[in-house]
């Protein structure tokens, strides 16, 4: 059975908190020991720095990321754990992809657009304080994916758009030089997608409401003292639904746990009992691996190998890889020659299952018609649709007899999708 790559990227600007662990880290560990997935996990620092211009925070958080996935059970020989600048292979692939995507796919980007739209209420110019990196970073984001050819790209909601934009620039690479690349599925877990931090909102630190992971108990008793109830006296019953201490409470707790605490919480329950109860049982949970952090923390020479063996693996990869892209593209050594035609092709065919042909020829035909866009709006946009296109398929045909072999072969590309597009029109 051919194993499937699943890759998941953690940007280092904060410290780990319970919504982290509950919504990416937990499970991610969980599907690393499952013998069909290819676990790819890496600490995204050349994407901290989008947004986070403190060395000392990014250098921190790189550090603390890094121990809490190895106290928590990460086994670095069954999956590769890396650093992502440590692999120069990925920035030289964000340029080649760079130069192959579109700035009109860039300007679509939910950040981007925000970024835009907060300008405009403020009466700024659209691209104040916009930086290249905030604009182009869904490219960094494909080359991270796309350098594994990662199949399963773990995401919540918002980032499911660049999900889309990795397959989208894979897509229109494989349609000009040839398929190279998977085209990645984002993959949504709708039950961990709302961790309710001390506020009753999405824990998240932009919202300064969360628990970190590995804080004091001292310090955990203390926030989870601060966390959001209603003015509902001990004795009267209680909505564990609609309670944010019973969903903390049920995201860690056995099943027959969580049936027992409901009962309680239909039983009026007190918020200050609920409040000491949700403490011990996280506190409990934790200690084991708190300990292991704070050794490893001790230990930074250890997590630093860590790394650099993630490194090693990823680059066995991630370097002959490149080495194809390059040849794609036409950056060669002047003795380059290719293999004998026809039998690279049935090799390639060979390899490949009839899943990822399939999903390359998506890609391949949405890349296509990404391209031809204007063509297509042309025709729909016409008063006589159907004389509209039986025009633009008469042009394309005659314009492909000019053209060269390369040339010639993608424009017939190109004119084989309008005839499938416009086939009503055409009759």
């Amino acid at each position: 059975m051919t194993k499937q790559t699943v890759l998941t990227g953690i940007t280092t600007t904060g410290t780990p908190h319970i919504g982290n662990y509950l919504g990416a880290i937990k499970p991610a560990i969980e599907a690393s020991l499952n013998s069909n997935n290819d676990s790819f996990f890496f600490l995204a620092d050349f994407h901290a720095l989008i947004k986070c211009h403190d060395p000392e925070r990014v250098a921190s958080s790189t550090r603390e990321i890094a121990a809490t996935w190895l106290a928590l059970g990460l086994d670095t020989d069954k999956a590769t754990f890396y650093r992502q600048t440590d692999i120069p292979e990925i920035t030289e692939l964000t340029w080649i992809l760079t130069c192959m995507t579109s700035k009109g796919l860039m300007n679509r980007s939910h950040a981007y657009k925000a970024s835009v739209d907060a300008n405009r209420e403020a009466g700024r110019q659209d691209d104040d304080d916009v930086t290249m990196g905030l604009f182009s970073y869904p490219i960094l984001m494909a080359a991270d994916i796309l350098m594994f050819n990662a199949d399963i790209i773990p995401v919540g909601k918002d980032q499911i758009q660049h999900i889309e934009m990795a397959r989208d620039i894979a897509g229109r690479f494989n349609h000009t030089y040839g398929t190279l690349f998977n085209l990645p599925e984002a993959q949504v877990d709708e039950q961990t997608q709302l961790i309710p931090g001390l506020d009753g909102r999405k824990m998240s630190k932009s919202y300064d409401n969360t628990i970190p992971l590995f804080c004091s108990s001292d310090e955990l008793y203390k926030l989870i003292k601060q966390v959001k109830t209603d003015a509902l006296e001990p004795g009267e019953p209680k909505d564990a639904d609609n309670s944010t201490i019973f969903q903390l409470y049920a995201n860690f707790a056995s099943v027959a746990e969580q049936a027992q605490m409901r009962t309680r919480f239909e039983n009026g329950i007190g918020w200050g009992d609920a409040k000491k109860e949700l403490f011990e049982y996280l506190d409990s949970y934790l200690t084991k691996p708190r300990g292991e952090y704070n050794r490893l923390m001790g230990d930074l020479g250890y997590v630093e190998q860590q790394l650099h063996k993630g490194a090693e693996k990823a680059r066995r990869h991630a370097s002959p890889f490149l080495d194809k892209a390059r040849v794609a593209v036409g950056i060669r050594p002047l003795t380059w020659q290719p293999e004998a035609g026809a039998q690279q092709e049935a090799k390639k065919d060979k390899e490949q299952s009839a899943e990822q042909i399939a999903r390359a020829e998506e890609g391949r035909r949405r890349a296509i018609l990404m391209q031809l866009k204007p063509m297509l709006d042309r025709v729909n946009n016409a008063e006589d649709s159907a004389a509209e296109a039986k025009l633009l398929v008469s042009e394309k045909e005659s314009a492909i007899e000019s053209l060269k072999k390369k040339a010639k072969q993608k424009a017939q590309n190109e004119l084989d999708l309008l005839r499938e597009e416009f086939a009503g029109l055409l009759g």
